[in-house]
């Protein structure tokens, strides 16, 4: 295990040096998408609704709206503000355990004593332990204040994040008031009793995970299944990347077009093909005599430049280009 984190727990002059670790992790299968004609892996592009091109994460700011105001962040302003950096897990409190409400609790961590003597960790575990305290802490992890409890798991200390208050909701909604009676009362109790045991969480498994486990496992014994490589494609060369690659607006392309054809280029019939892709171009229903435009779908947006442009909510000129179905 890698250490994410670490710092020393403080309360009064006492000082614990400790590393922080995962506690937990996902046992879930984890998926990708692909086509079900082709097997091809499906990508999620990051487009700007305005000029409809690809954006690279270096021209990405944040944004807030408040209703019909929308207030845009540059990462040089969010850099600018006092980010929290502290090495300490700080005690503020030692409360009650049954008084920390479980719907608080959040993500858990491990504890590793650090140094020659882990006497201050066994002693500090120890104190939780025999008081029945928890102990309320806060620090930082990831340039972000956090709050926390300080609680023993086994022979070790762990931390484990707690929601703030406010991110707690409020609820509009209630028990009814419908009257229990006694005897109602007196069955429910002996229902409980005959399904009361210790909990052994050891005892419980995923059915569904493992059942998924047991289909992934025949699947591949019987070879039922594709070429990795395969999945991912070509590809594309960069004319074909310049080309259709950034440039998904119907506008760009016309403009590509006339240009073309003014200077008497002959590729501008290849153009052309690219850009009449929609539904209505001209008086034919699909443009260049092609049963299908550059892609199956393409990228043009809803707004390319003005609030009408004539264009149609699928352009012609899309990421993959049009010499053929996958390119890219």
């Amino acid at each position: 295990m890698r250490a994410i984190w670490s710092g020393e727990i403080t309360f009064g002059l006492v000082n614990v040096p400790v590393k922080l670790y995962g506690a937990t992790r996902s046992h879930d299968i984890s998926f990708h998408q692909v086509h079900d004609d082709d097997h091809g892996r499906i990508r999620y592009e990051r487009r700007c609704e305005v000029c409809g091109r690809e954006i690279d994460y270096e021209h990405i700011d944040k944004a807030y709206e408040d209703g019909d105001k929308t207030v845009v962040l540059s990462d040089e302003e969010l850099d600018a503000l006092p980010a929290e950096e502290s090495d300490e897990i700080d005690v503020v409190q030692f409360v009650p355990s049954d008084q920390v409400d479980p719907i608080l609790l959040g993500t858990s961590y491990f504890l590793e004593p650090v140094g020659r003597s882990s006497k201050a960790y066994v002693l500090l575990r120890r104190t939780l332990e025999e008081t029945e305290r928890t102990a309320i802490v806060t620090f930082t992890l990831r340039t972000k204040t956090r709050l926390g409890v300080l609680r023993v798991h086994e022979d070790l200390l762990a931390l484990q994040t707690l929601r703030w208050p406010t991110d707690l909701k409020d609820v509009d909604f209630g028990p009814s008031r419908s009257k229990v009676s006694a005897k109602e009362m007196e069955m429910s109790a002996a229902l409980v009793e005959q399904f009361s045991d210790d909990f052994h969480p050891e005892q419980f498994t995923d059915e569904y995970q493992a059942e998924l486990r047991r289909l992934l496992e025949a699947k591949l014994e019987e070879g039922d299944t594709v070429d990795t490589d395969a999945t991912f494609g070509k590809q594309s060369s960069g004319e074909d990347s310049e080309e259709g690659g950034k440039v998904i607006s119907l506008m760009d392309a016309l403009e590509r077009s006339v240009r073309r054809r003014r200077g008497g280029d002959t590729g501008a019939g290849d153009d052309g093909e690219k850009s009449g892709g929609t539904t209505k171009s001209g008086g034919s229903k699909k443009s260049g005599g092609a049963k299908k435009s550059g892609s199956k779908k393409s990228g043009s947006t809803k707004k390319s430049g003005s609030k009408k442009s004539g264009s149609t909510k699928k352009s012609g000129t899309a990421k993959r280009s049009g010499a053929s179905k996958k390119s890219a």
